[in-house]
């Protein structure tokens, strides 16, 4: 579950990303992790474990400092007894900013999952921190985590597996890659087994900006699928089997670009700014 909003506090940002952000030319989306973190004297933790890849954590470190953040520190964890060392936890206690990288996010929560680290970052986001992460990093943010599934536009039992997430909210389910790996079916299947949880699909280069009252803005150069079930008159996931086609009515959907937004307490979607085109 979510850790409690201490009194007098707010909780920090939650920033899922869809994946391949772009890191070199228009860097809009880690920048922008990086001003809601402290800005100048913003203190990023860069955890790398989902990724099997030497050279991301280091990539993300220079990236960093180079938009300008004051002091980043990559944090791998390679066992679960690495999440319980003082030092480790220390540092985490002392980030104004916490960002996942992508891989694979069943490695994360095995990893991280239950322990004195996943304690921690639940307890920072809600005094505060600033918590995000990108293609695998994204999807652990959750509580529902999707951890595997089929591509494709259907829904269809069976189709996609979940697992426990991080659990810093229980408002939505992330799934990323979106638009680039056809990913429809399996958001909303999810969303059939858990219709409270609103879905939410990224595409790459796209992030999903979530500001402490619960407002989704979003910021990137593709698209951010909403899709709100909690008003669905009719599902039939529970009489058919595996692989068979679920019927599912009066859903909401959504497609957002960027500066559009959506109201995770109201469900209410809002258009952002208009981007005029050459004549």
């Amino acid at each position: 579950m979510p850790s409690r909003v201490p009194d007098g506090q707010t909780r920090g940002w939650i920033i899922p990303i869809g994946g391949a952000e772009n890191k070199e030319n228009d860097r809009r989306i880690l920048e922008r992790f990086v001003r809601v973190s402290g800005g100048a004297a913003a203190d990023i933790v860069v955890i790398p474990t989902a990724s099997r890849m030497h050279e991301t954590g280091p990539r993300y470190e220079q990236i960093f400092t180079d938009i300008g953040a004051a002091r980043v520190t990559v944090m791998d964890f390679d066992t679960r007894r690495d999440c319980q060392e003082r030092g480790r936890l220390r540092r985490l206690q002392e980030a104004s900013g916490i960002f996942f990288t992508g891989g694979n996010q069943l490695r994360l929560t095995t990893l991280l999952g239950g322990t004195p680290v996943a304690r921690l970052i639940r307890a920072a986001n809600a005094r505060g921190v600033t918590v995000g992460g990108t293609s695998a990093g994204a999807s652990i943010l959750s509580e529902h985590m999707i951890a595997s599934g089929d591509e494709g536009g259907s829904m269809i039992a069976g189709s996609v597996r979940l697992a426990p997430g991080l659990g810093l909210t229980n408002r939505f389910i992330i799934d990323q890659h979106f638009r680039e790996r056809d990913r429809l079916g399996r958001l909303l299947t999810a969303l059939a087994y858990n219709p409270f949880a609103i879905g939410i699909g990224l595409d790459e280069d796209t992030a999903a900006f979530i500001a402490p009252d619960d407002t989704v803005e979003v910021e990137g150069s593709g698209g951010a699928t909403i899709v709100d079930a909690s008003e669905a008159s009719y599902s039939s996931i529970d009489a058919v089997g595996d692989g068979q086609a679920v019927c599912m009515l009066d859903m909401k959907l959504h497609v957002l670009t960027a500066g559009a937004s959506f109201n995770l307490t109201t469900r209410h979607a809002a258009p952002g700014r208009l981007i005029k085109t050459k004549e």
